[in-house]
């Protein structure tokens, strides 16, 4: 059997809980009109009894030979203008001086109840059944002058007539119970709906399966995953995220605002805004690390923010051997290109005859390619930064650009601290925007490069024969996607520096340059520390 569907299951709920609360409602509503009404009916007969008992005809009727001649007009005329079933009047034996059928006059009154009125005096409301049927009565005594009882009133109203009055109260209920109904069932199917409708018009078991996913894809990812709500709390965080948080999974986070968790946040500037965050750096603790914010919307209203950031130490992992790899092949690919020229050159020297040419040459190449490893390796023992300057190096022979590696240069004390990927990232981009700015100058392409690590600071030049950098354009040249040159894929290099600079807290600065482009100057401190984010 096919189950239910969630909406047809709350309509059913609905519904079944709203007729039964009618039916209830509609029950002791029936029961309070019925009691109310014979109350009501009873409280009339016995006020029209009393106050046809004390009227001063029906007492001197009592006195006369034939009470009855007196006494039957006067009660016919009280029963019809009241609307009574009923005006009967007897003496004390029960003897009947009026009744509304005339042949019953001079006959006992039945229906048993008339001994509280006449023996004890009393006036009270009874139900019985009479010659006409059962009724409810009022009954009470009347006194003579001397206050002696002489005999009865009893005013009555059929129960046939009470309960077509019932009916018809009952009738109403019934028609606004339907109505009503007919409302809830309305009702019901569109709080039904509308509740589908915020669920996505998803089953409880689709849900289920979504949530079971949902976790299984959070758990499996590599990424820490962290989400918020439109007030800063958290409603989302898994496992990966409390390892980089430094936080066990016992110490339950969620429902906390984000500001207990990571005092210096930018979620909370997402929120603000509404704008994403890509590939944004930051430190937790002794981590660096990479994370992206993105905020949530439902109908362009944010709702919150979510989160993901992995450790900035595996994708340095991975940005070192590619970089590596990088350097590795562009040396090979400028050796390639540069030494089948030079082969070329060997080849004619000896097929001229000219071997001792060759062999000069041969020897000169061989010795200025050496020294120039050897003092990498002694200078530079770094061997990401040794590596990447003999491959800008060979690219620079390759370009026709004379690079000259300052002989005093030495990077031998850099912190352990101090993250390597950054300082070739610096040195990387500068030297190819180097190479950029010196295709400007057709005669003298050349470029130098200064670095040390005397003193307190590790200081980076790179100096250029370009045609220099025009002063409107120096308040720019640090911004994404700006560049003096034609072509796509431009204005990253320098943004690329600026960014590493100052994650490692230092600055750059530029100036004009002796050879007539432009040094680039960049001073990292060796006590760089940072702050979280």
């Amino acid at each position: 059997m096919k189950p239910l569907k969630l909406q047809t299951k709350m309509a059913l709920l609905i519904l079944t809980l709203l007729v039964f609360v009618i039916v209830i409602l509609s029950s002791v509503f029936a029961y309070f009109i019925s009691n109310s009404l014979e109350d009501q009916i009873g409280s009339r007969a016995l006020n029209i009894a009393k106050t046809v008992a004390i009227m001063p005809e029906i007492r001197e009727g009592f006195k006369s030979e034939k009470p009855s001649a007196i006494i039957q007009p006067l009660a016919e005329e009280v029963r019809i203008q009241t609307g009574a079933q009923f005006v009967v009047i007897g003496n004390i034996d029960s003897v009947r001086y009026s009744h509304p059928v005339e042949e019953r006059i001079g006959q006992t009154m039945v229906g048993g109840d008339n001994d509280r009125a006449l023996l004890h005096g009393e006036s009270y409301t009874s139900k019985a059944t009479g010659t006409l049927g059962p009724s409810l009565r009022g009954k009470t005594p009347i006194f003579d002058d001397a206050g002696e009882i002489i005999g009865i009133v009893s005013v009555g109203f059929l129960i046939e007539d009470i309960e077509l009055i019932l009916n018809s109260y009952q009738r109403k209920v019934l028609l606004l119970t339907i109505f009503v109904s007919f409302i809830g069932i309305v009702g019901a199917l569109y709080i039904s709906k509308g509740f589908k409708k915020a669920i996505f018009g998803l089953e409880p078991r689709e849900i289920a399966s979504l949530f079971l996913e949902k976790n299984a894809i959070l758990e499996s990812i590599h990424e820490g995953i962290i989400a918020i709500n439109a007030d800063g709390n958290i409603t989302l965080v898994n496992q990966k995220a409390y390892q980089i948080i430094n936080k066990h999974p016992s110490e339950n986070i969620i429902g906390k605002n984000i500001l207990e968790v990571l005092p210096h946040t930018k979620m909370l500037d997402v929120l603000q805004t509404k704008k994403s965050q890509f590939n944004q750096e930051l430190k937790i603790g002794t981590n660096d690390i990479i994370a992206n914010r993105v905020p949530i919307f439902d109908k362009n209203q944010i709702v919150g923010v979510v989160s993901s950031f992995r450790n900035k130490t595996e994708i340095d992992q991975l940005t070192n051997e590619l970089s590596q790899a990088q350097s590795y092949a562009e040396a090979l690919r400028a050796q390639t290109h540069e030494y089948s020229n030079k082969l070329y050159t060997i080849s004619g020297l000896i097929q001229l005859a000219s071997y001792q040419e060759a062999i000069d040459f041969i020897t000169k190449e061989t010795t200025d390619h050496q020294n120039l490893v050897e003092f990498l390796m002694s200078a530079i023992p770094e061997t990401m930064i040794a590596a990447l300057l003999l491959g800008k190096y060979n690219l620079a022979q390759e370009l026709k650009i004379e690079m000259i590696i300052d002989n005093e240069s030495s990077m031998k004390d850099i912190p352990h601290e101090i993250n390597r990927e950054k300082i070739v990232t610096i040195i990387g981009n500068l030297i190819d925007n180097a190479f950029e700015a010196t295709k400007a100058n057709d005669k003298n392409k050349i470029v130098k490069v200064f670095m040390t690590d005397i003193g307190n600071d590790l200081i980076f030049e790179v100096e250029d024969s370009g045609l220099g950098i025009d002063e409107q354009d120096l308040p720019y040249i640090f911004q994404k996607g700006f560049s003096t040159k034609d072509g796509n894929d431009r204005g990253i290099g320098l943004y690329l520096v600026d960014n590493a600079v100052k994650y490692l807290n230092g600055y750059i600065t530029t100036s004009k340059s002796d050879i007539g482009g432009t040094v680039f100057t960049v001073v990292l401190p060796k006590s760089t520390q940072k702050s979280e984010h």
